[in-house]
């Protein structure tokens, strides 16, 4: 896997936003009834825009060319990934363990840990900044010393794909689709490298919560945060979305095939039927364009729908 998330769990005119309930139809989680996600929400419009990178400049395993046309049909996305606040109230509602929690660990990167070293099970082959820490999950993502309260307005991280999934199933929700979580990220602009244009730092200004410094040893924090920040800490996409660069990976619905775009449909593509794990889009605070520049908003990545790690997360759209 990439160094910006560790490997698979066997190794260790859009309005503004808008607060929504749960929809209908929903498949129930313990028997209960859907629950209420209260998240704002940006509505996209239906569309078409030509999905992959645009510069050649991503790394030829992600795949991201050919440049392709997809259209898109309308839907709504969370305006922000769904914060610990919220996942508290799934699980409270549910009593649902997340696959770390049954597990009884989980990846978490070096420089941020936050337990004792009697903690750690071992460390990611050929990425030896992510460890293997036991009693790492959502509620301690750096580990047992850290808790999900100090960090109630942060992404929720440690949750795999399939925690996801359960937490779209009591929401009445979905996991976005890769060409909806691609097209909503570019703010219905044709075109740039990333969210906000293709300038990393316009006016010098910080965009997204990304790495400065030298990874993995020092991180200066220059854009205000180690680790992750709490949502809406910059400035929204044009169509009201923040984070869509760093802070914390996305899982989208699709299996990743890196051949994909060279059949994708043109209408709503869902993404092939296998693949190499499910797709990640965003980046997170750990990227750095001297080893990991996907942030850019055509970048993709993957992981095994049963890892987790300190620096993934979700969003959700409307089914």
């Amino acid at each position: 896997m990439s160094c910006c998330h560790p490997s698979p769990r066997a190794t260790g005119s859009p309005s503004g936003p808008t607060a929504v309930g749960s929809s209908s139809g929903s498949v129930l989680v313990n028997g209960r009834s859907p629950g209420l996600h209260a998240l704002a929400q940006v509505h996209l419009p239906s569309g078409s825009f030509e999905m992959g990178d645009h510069f050649a400049e991503g790394y030829p395993a992600d795949g991201e060319l050919p440049l392709h046309r997809v259209q898109v049909s309308g839907f709504s996305m969370d305006a922000t990934l769904v914060t610990n606040e919220q996942f508290a109230c799934f699980t409270e509602a549910t009593g649902y363990l997340t696959e770390s929690e049954r597990l009884g660990y989980s990846a978490v990167f070096r420089g941020y840990l936050s337990a004792p070293s009697s903690d750690v099970i071992g460390s990611a082959t050929g990425t030896s900044w992510w460890l293997g820490v036991r009693g790492a999950n959502w509620r301690h993502p750096t580990g047992r010393g850290s808790s999900w309260q100090d960090l109630a307005d942060h992404p929720v991280v440690q949750v795999s794909w399939n925690d996801a999934m359960a937490y779209c199933r009591w929401a009445g929700r979905a996991l976005p689709t890769e060409a909806q979580w691609e097209y909503a990220a570019r703010g219905l602009v044709e075109g740039q490298r990333y969210a906000w244009g293709n300038e990393l730092m316009p006016g010098g200004q910080h965009q997204c919560n990304i790495w400065q410094g030298n990874f993995p040893q020092h991180n200066s924090a220059e854009d205000g945060y180690t680790g992750t920040s709490p949502v809406k800490s910059y400035p929204p996409n044009p169509v009201g979305l923040f984070d869509v660069a760093g802070n914390a990976w996305e899982w989208c619905s699709d299996w990743f095939l890196p051949k994909y775009y060279r059949n994708s449909p043109l209408k709503d593509p869902t993404g092939p039927t296998i693949g190499d794990g499910r797709v990640l889009r965003g980046g997170s605070h750990l990227c750095h364009d001297s080893y990991c520049n996907r942030y850019r908003v055509s970048a993709r990545s993957h992981n095994s729908p049963d890892s987790a790690s300190s620096n993934t997360g979700f969003r959700t759209v409307n089914k």
